[in-house]
């Protein structure tokens, strides 16, 4: 009877009379409760239009192509730890390292583990895509079918950017296999299934909606997460995220959650994007990507207001690869991309995503703003290094600048000591920040001890004297901000704070 209860009113039709009717009781042979009774909807009616009575059908054809993945990693191969079960996906190594001081958290002791997660065959002859963290490192993988079988894997391509790798099983047998959806047409509100091995515990099934779609997580600059709501948990990610029609839509990847289980919010790697990553993995081992060798940020208000510039379009050159693609074209430090090819910049990320479906050696249009003039540079795309390789990478640094205390932060001359740590050449100087007030700009911009002030305005600073006079010629300008390039953990960036009147 409590199922009937949780119906309410149905159809006009009121609990009480519902309920003796379920009971078999005769209230009037000719009254109004009779002519209520013979209106009542059948109990399919109450189900909303789209809606299926069932899955059972779609997850019974798809499972089969579902496979539990176990990834095994020697100590020395284990870089970072994330939750039990899982490492941790590479879009959230950063914000770690910064919660830690520049250093992810690591085991005491590591041992030899064993990561779970999930993945599906997508050809007869054993391709499985699954996600990079699962089996990044590994030095034996071993996938488990629905039929309770076991085979080895071999990796033949990862791609940290998106999270995603592809296997291959070595078997002369021919697999069931399903399809990533090219072009899907998805909507939020569309029903999605997702099949995977949650905890560990062997083939689940979870049905849910489609909650947003274009979702920017972390520092995933090649992606725009699907969100949904079916539940994923830790043993899911590399899972598969079907529609209706049995078609994989979705990778499942990340979930958002304080506890480490499902609460709603889990997200997935579009089947569009993944199937063209996918791609290239298969053909070469690996995702070819344009680059133009530049660290760059968006064009925030400050950074405009404190450039003398309209608007807060396109993206601002922080630093410059030595010997890059940037560096051979002529870029220079603080000019703004504003388009590529003619097509206007919107942001960092707009541009990195343009840069990155343009194939290397391609020669590219750039239109950018250069002391307040509009320019044309033509440069020869690079192929996108490795992010190890990226990393090691010389930048063409100007000199440094030196403060003594402006903007609420304590600064001191650069020591032969951070020299050394920053690998920088001893002739260089440069402000160390020392400390910084709680609640100044600074603290709110995300200046922190350690980082070190390179230039203001535009100007390469040796002394205190300098930086303010710099400080003092905006003020003249009638400017209200300063534009520093600072150089933290992160790299180097742009910073515009507000001038007071110190």
């Amino acid at each position: 009877m409590k199922s009937v209860k949780r119906l309410g009113i149905l159809g006009g039709v009121s609990l009480a009379v519902l309920s003796m009717a379920a009971a078999g009781m005769v209230i009037d042979h000719t009254g109004a409760a009779a002519h209520a009774q013979q209106s009542q909807p059948r109990f399919s009616a109450a189900v909303p239009a789209g809606a299926p009575m069932s899955f059972a059908d779609l997850i019974e054809s798809v499972s089969p192509s579902v496979v539990t993945i176990q990834a095994s990693a020697s100590p020395e191969d284990i870089q970072l730890e994330g939750s039990e079960g899982e490492e941790m996906p590479p879009q959230f190594r950063e914000w770690l390292e910064r919660q830690f001081g520049g250093q992810a958290p690591r085991q005491p002791n590591p041992q030899p583990r064993r990561s779970l997660g999930s993945g599906f065959f997508i050809s007869a002859d054993g391709l499985v895509v699954t996600n990079n963290h699962v089996v990044a490192g590994a030095t034996e993988i071993e996938i488990g079918t629905s039929d309770g079988e076991t085979y080895s894997a071999r990796v033949i391509g990862l791609d940290p950017q998106t999270d995603l790798a592809l296997l291959k099983v070595d078997e002369d047998i021919e697999f069931p296999y399903v399809t990533l959806d090219r072009n899907p047409q998805y909507r939020v509100g569309d029903w999605v299934v997702a099949v995977g091995n949650p905890f560990g515990l062997g083939g689940t099934a979870t049905a849910g909606i489609i909650s947003a779609t274009g979702r920017e997580i972390g520092n995933s600059t090649y992606n725009d997460f699907m969100q949904i709501d079916a539940p994923i948990n830790r043993g899911n990610s590399g899972g598969p995220t079907f529609d209706l029609a049995g078609n994989v839509v979705g990778v499942n990847s990340q979930i958002f959650s304080p506890t480490g289980g499902n609460v709603g919010i889990g997200f997935a790697i579009p089947s569009d994007v993944a199937s063209r990553i996918i791609d290239q993995l298969r053909e070469g081992g690996r995702v070819s990507r344009g680059w133009l060798g530049v660290q760059i940020q968006n064009v925030t208000e400050d950074i405009a207001s404190a450039m003398g510039i309209e608007g807060r379009t396109g993206a601002i050159v922080s630093s410059i690869v030595a010997g890059g693609p940037a560096d051979e074209g002529g870029f220079q430090r603080e000019d703004v991309i504003l388009a590529v090819n003619g097509n206007d910049v919107e942001s960092s990320r707009d541009l990195t995503r343009r840069i990155a479906d343009i194939a290397a050696g391609e020669r590219v249009r750039f239109t950018i703003l250069r002391d307040g003039e509009e320019q044309t540079l033509r440069v020869r795309l690079g192929d996108r290094p490795s992010e190890n390789d990226l990393n090691e990478m010389p930048s063409t640094e100007d000199e440094t600048v030196e403060v003594s205390r402006y903007f609420g932060m304590s600064l001191a001359p650069l020591t032969d000591e951070l020299r050394e740590m920053r690998g920088l050449s001893a002739d260089q100087t440069g402000l160390v920040v020392e400390e910084v007030d709680p609640g100044s700009e600074a603290a709110e911009k995300g200046f922190a001890r350690g980082d070190v002030i390179l230039e203001a305005g535009g100007q390469a600073m040796t002394d205190t004297e300098t930086l303010g006079n710099v400080v003092e010629e905006a003020r003249t300008d009638g400017r209200s901000a300063i534009l520093l390039l600072v150089e933290g953990r992160g790299g180097q960036r742009y910073s515009a704070l507000q001038l007071d009147d110190e």
